[in-house]
């Protein structure tokens, strides 16, 4: 929890401090120890004897977390279960494919902008490989092997990450997982959208989310894509349910027939 005790009245930058603290996965609650104004009873929560006014609430927490936490193991398990014909198949490809590891792993921005390591099937040359994830792969990328653009198109590459949701790093719904410094026309994401850093107020997803199956998919080539794909992640967030994961797990099959925007 993190509580602003800067009275009320200082209006200008009490709203300055929200702006930018609202991204933060905690509860923030304003002091009301000095505040002039008395509200009914039941508007505020208590630290002590210290009457607090709720401004924003730290999302998934809980019983929720709890939740989904179940939800992600048992069926990640599940998942791992049923999809191992396919993932022993695509691991045999890759490696006959060309020389190198089967798994690839990177460093990725998790939850609260934590560095994680997630697992792929390795779809790039090796000695063209780019663990910094700075050079996305783009059309026609010559370093994408045959194997690799097909896993990529059909997002099986993305199967080993359900031993992260086992894990803990990752959940199977959630925004995408980016990669540290990431850019677009040589400006940091976090530079093009103010909201940026808020989607790590949960843990990243697998191979879907809100922002996935609505079109948002692919390349990050233009600041319109990362505004569309920021503005779905945040939406998710605000309105997350099971109901809702259960609805993008059911959807996802259907989309990921589209792989226009997948490289």
């Amino acid at each position: 929890m993190l509580i602003v005790s800067i009275p009320l009245s200082a209006e200008k930058r009490v709203l300055q401090l929200l702006k930018r603290l609202w991204m933060l996965p905690v509860d923030i609650r304003l002091s009301a120890h000095t505040n002039k104004l008395f509200f009914r009873q039941r508007t505020y929560s208590y630290e002590g004897t210290v009457p607090l006014v709720d401004v924003f609430e730290k999302p998934i927490a809980d019983w929720d977390s709890v939740m989904k936490r179940t939800f992600d193991v048992v069926f990640a398990a599940l998942a791992i279960i049923a999809l191992s014909p396919i993932m022993i198949i695509a691991a045999i490809a890759v490696k006959l494919d060309s020389k190198g590891p089967i798994i690839f792993k990177q460093k990725r921005e998790g939850f609260n902008t934590e560095e994680i390591e997630i697992f792929k099937f390795r779809s790039l040359y090796t000695d063209q490989g780019d663990k910094s994830g700075v050079n996305v792969v783009t059309k026609g990328d010559n370093r994408v092997t045959k194997v690799g653009r097909f896993i990529r198109k059909t997002s099986i590459d993305e199967l080993p990450q359900l031993f992260n949701v086992l894990l803990g790093s990752l959940s199977l719904v959630g925004p995408r997982p980016h990669v540290a410094n990431a850019q677009t026309d040589n400006k940091l994401w976090t530079e093009v959208v103010d909201s940026y850093i808020a989607r790590h107020k949960v843990k990243p997803g697998v191979t879907t989310g809100w922002a996935q199956i609505n079109g948002w998919r692919g390349e990050v080539d233009q600041e319109d894509k990362l505004k569309g794909r920021i503005e779905h992640d945040i939406y998710y967030i605000e309105n997350w349910s099971l109901l809702f994961d259960l609805y993008i797990l059911a959807i996802t099959p259907l989309k990921l027939i589209n792989t226009e925007n997948a490289y």
